[in-house]
């Protein structure tokens, strides 16, 4: 697995860039909004990517956070959605964006991208709204930004005990808020399963 290329931004086109990592050029397929954000041909750049293999062929996907990262994976795991409409979703809409959409359940705001009609945008809100709860938590709120970090860690080591994403998210969040903005990964984890425990 490839979890992220530092070079040269060779090129780029409206779909994907080219990234030269000593030499050897790796075509990245990208969102929009990832290809503004990588800066101009000649720049040194670091993107996150997800490689995607099949029968017929390896590809990279890449972003400019491991947020948009995230996202393209709960995307991708709706059914009916490729990578191609994950793309064209990221493409118009932020990880924020994406976070309200799934939150408030606006289906509208998801059919917005090429390729997403109303059923599926409906679909992707609907199957969302759980899976979502680390990724949600970590935008969340204003005072979150410098913990968010250790809030989504502490929603996964919840999910990875078992927890369902909404309790995940539900303690985590309730625990980030009587710990405060600075709280470690350790002490978030242990007040989230006392507070999941009542």
């Amino acid at each position: 697995m490839i979890a992220h290329l530092k070079g040269i931004l060779a090129s780029t086109a409206s779909d994907h860039a080219v990234i030269d990592v000593g030499g050897v050029g790796y075509l990245v397929g990208a969102s929009a909004k990832t290809l503004d954000a990588l800066g101009i041909t000649g720049d040194i750049v670091t993107i996150h990517t997800e490689m995607l293999v099949a029968e017929d062929f390896i590809r990279l996907v890449g972003f400019a956070t491991g947020e948009e990262r995230d996202w393209f994976r709960l995307l991708t795991s709706v059914q009916g959605v490729g990578a191609r409409v994950a793309l064209a979703i990221q493409s118009v809409l932020s990880p924020d964006e994406l976070n309200t959409a799934v939150a408030r359940q606006d289906k509208a705001m998801v059919a917005r991208a090429n390729g997403v009609g109303p059923k599926l945008a409906e679909r992707i809100v609907r199957e969302l709204k759980d899976k979502a709860g680390g990724i949600v938590l970590g935008g969340a709120s204003p005072g979150a930004a410098p913990a968010g970090g250790a809030s989504a860690d502490a929603v996964s080591a919840l999910l990875n005990l078992g927890f369902r994403p909404a309790e995940a998210s539900a303690a985590v969040g309730a625990a980030s808020d009587e710990l405060g903005a600075g709280a470690g990964l350790d002490a978030l984890v242990r007040l989230a399963l006392r507070k999941a425990a009542k």
